[in-house]
């Protein structure tokens, strides 16, 4: 077929464009050495778990990671015979999950050509493939459609945007008929999906919200966010990208004055990037401190540049702003939402985050395009008490009505 050829074609070119890439770019670096020798390396992974039966779970990166945690830890509680492969697309999850505890093999997916896709199953043989969210990589559904492989997709959302939708989408759409169901996270997901002949779909909601709920209620402090908040307001800006830091500071500079103080937690803690981010610091005459350089109470702002506090930090916000909105889309803002407090993002792609549209609708998250609105938004959340109960209120009811979204998709798999 034209558009398989073309498919094809594509991913080789991106192929070519990450090992160009890896040359002078760290990130594209790891992507091409965590596929070197990937079959000999899978093969001894999965020599470990000879003779159990295999679920086989696929996180495009970090976040869908989070989406699917709740699935893998519910599957070791309540499947115990079962072992888990899990493979990432992106180094930022893989080079941060690669130990996970629960998984008993990790490694990245292999490019998607039909021999790798191929090759990946037969190594494999899951018994269930579980993609979450993203990723519908068309070799690889095609090849579990051949091997009649259960196969599904959890907490996905379908939207008239996507390629399935569009005349050119004829071989993506037949990729879905890969899936034995498909858990998405709403009606509208339903109905767009019945528009192209798509009906083996089942509402189970978002499974972060099972996540973050677990964080908060098994929350563990951070002493040292403790001693830089002390009796501080502190807003907290998490994921951000060097746009997102730009309109923050702008904004804070503003405010330092008023016992409020800042902690930046950039997506990105790749030395050049973090130089980057304390460059402006310096510029705007505001005094910092590294997390790994040890806590100064005293510095008006804390740059967390390490992995895997985030989703605890949270905890401490008087208010948020979450980062991503410079770059078509917002990063994870149900880790913010669940402690009941307000959060703040830029950019209008956030239309595309079902959890985003609802938190702006009940008022609890200000949408903003500049650092004016983003100076007023702070500015009413830090003190107006009242609201903030409200605020505390509607998420807490948010939340509850939202959760055990994992249970309803583990009653929906074959065992």
């Amino acid at each position: 077929m034209i558009a398989m050829f073309f498919y094809n074609l594509g991913i080789h070119l991106y192929y070519i464009a990450i090992r160009a890439a890896a040359l002078f770019n760290n990130k594209a670096s790891l992507w091409i050495e965590g596929r070197k020798n990937w079959r000999d390396d899978l093969g001894r992974q999965i020599d470990s778990v000879k003779g159990r039966p295999i679920v086989w779970v696929h996180c495009a990166s970090l976040g869908e990671f989070e989406q699917g945690r709740p699935i893998i830890e519910a599957i070791k509680e309540q499947h115990t015979q079962y072992a888990i492969v899990l493979t990432f697309f992106s180094p930022s999850g893989y080079e941060v999950r690669k130990d996970y505890e629960l998984a008993d093999v990790v490694c990245y997916l292999p490019l998607d050509t039909k021999t790798n896709a191929a090759d990946f199953i037969k190594i494999v043989q899951p018994k269930i493939a579980l993609f979450v969210k993203y990723e519908f990589w068309v070799n690889f559904l095609n090849q579990l459609k051949k091997s009649m492989i259960d196969t599904y997709i959890i907490a996905a959302v379908f939207k008239k945007h996507q390629p399935f939708f569009k005349w050119y989408g004829a071989m993506f759409r037949r990729s879905l008929q890969a899936f034995t169901t498909l858990f998405v996270q709403d009606e509208d997901s339903v109905k767009a999906l019945a528009s192209i002949g798509i009906n083996n779909v089942l509402v189970c909601g978002d499974t972060r919200f099972d996540r973050v709920m677990a964080v908060k209620n098994n929350f563990e402090p951070i002493p040292e966010i403790e001693q830089f908040k002390s009796s501080s307001k502190l807003i907290i800006a998490g994921s951000t990208w060097p746009r997102d830091e730009d309109m923050v500071l702008d904004t804070y500079v503003k405010l330092k004055q008023q016992n409020i103080k800042l902690i930046i937690v950039p997506h990105d803690i790749e030395d050049k990037l973090l130089k980057a981010t304390l460059a402006k610091l310096r510029k705007h005459g505001i005094s910092y401190t590294l997390f790994s350089e040890g806590i100064d109470p005293q510095a008006n702002v804390l740059v967390l540049n390490t992995i895997g506090l985030l989703s605890r930090l949270y905890c401490y916000a008087d208010v948020s702003y979450i980062g991503g909105g410079f770059n078509g889309g917002i990063h994870n803002c149900l880790e913010a939402a669940v402690y009941g407090r307000p959060i703040t993002f830029f950019g209008k792609d956030f239309v595309k985050y079902n959890e985003a549209v609802e938190l702006v609708r009940l008022g609890a998250a200000a949408n903003v395009s500049d650092s004016e609105e983003l100076l007023k938004a702070w500015q009413l959340f830090l003190t107006d008490e009242e609201l903030l109960m409200d605020i505390l209120n509607k998420t807490r009811g948010y939340f509850l009505q939202n959760a055990d979204a994992t249970q309803t998709v583990l009653k929906g798999i074959n065992f």
